[in-house]
């Protein structure tokens, strides 16, 4: 599906009665986690805010990609995450996205482990030829160390999540944009150009300039040497 269709599908499970809803949002906690993160999307859609160096970069994307996102409505995670994929991806129209549930076919997550478990969200960059370029997910490096500091410490659900939360509040999608940079950066030659730095150019100007001088010098010097030679075989002819 595209995120128009996602969005949809993500407004059409909260607007649904208790009793109608389909599994797992017909338990209370999936519910909730899903209605929080309607909110939490399109706050990020309305307020954040993508940096001039990653909006750069994907646009110095020159050939077709395919951007999979593995998701799922009641996931923290990509309430925070998401919003910031989609709208990378919008800068460019060689980027086509397309958001599967984790837990719906076709299950790619199945190919796409991290530590050995159906994490998410997960990006998967795939090519025209649909060959894997790169993959990111299903949080930012610093988010985490911070999961995985608490885990060691057999901290609660509740202390997680809130503690992850207060995290993505005061990052502001800073941290998954610079990852993505690295992502797109190490993507190189299969899909993304990079520009010549400015000192670069400098050089290269200023070595063409050289080469013109070299040329000129030498069409002078054969002009000199053909233009003596003709005065000595005058001499010569005169004696």
């Amino acid at each position: 599906m595209d995120f128009t269709t996602y969005l949809a599908y993500h407004k059409s499970i909260i607007d649904q009665p208790g009793e109608t809803v389909p599994a797992p949002y017909n338990k209370p906690d999936y519910y909730n986690y899903t209605k929080l993160n309607w909110s939490r999307t399109n706050r990020w859609l309305k307020h954040g805010v993508l940096n001039p160096e990653i909006i750069e970069a994907i646009n110095q994307i020159q050939t077709p990609q395919h951007w999979i996102i593995i998701t799922e409505l009641w996931c923290g995670d990509a309430a925070h995450s998401v919003p910031f994929l989609n709208m990378m991806a919008a800068t460019n129209p060689l980027i086509t996205v397309t958001y599967e549930l984790r837990d719906a076919e076709p299950f790619r997550i199945n190919s796409y482990l991290t530590r050995n478990g159906k994490s998410i969200p997960k990006l998967i960059i795939h090519d025209a030829q649909q060959n894997d370029l790169a993959t990111w997910g299903p949080r930012p490096e610093a988010c985490q160390k911070i999961y995985d500091e608490l885990i060691a410490q057999q901290a609660d659900f509740e202390t997680v999540k809130v503690a992850l939360q207060n995290w993505y509040n005061s990052n502001n999608g800073e941290a998954i944009q610079q990852e993505m940079l690295a992502v797109l950066k190490n993507v190189g030659g299969r899909g993304l150009t990079s520009p010549r730095p400015a000192t670069q150019e400098r050089g290269l100007g200023l070595f063409k300039g050289c080469l013109n001088v070299l040329v000129y010098c030498k069409v002078f010097q054969i002009y000199v040497g053909s233009l003596a030679s003709g005065l000595q075989t005058n001499s010569i002819n005169e004696i």
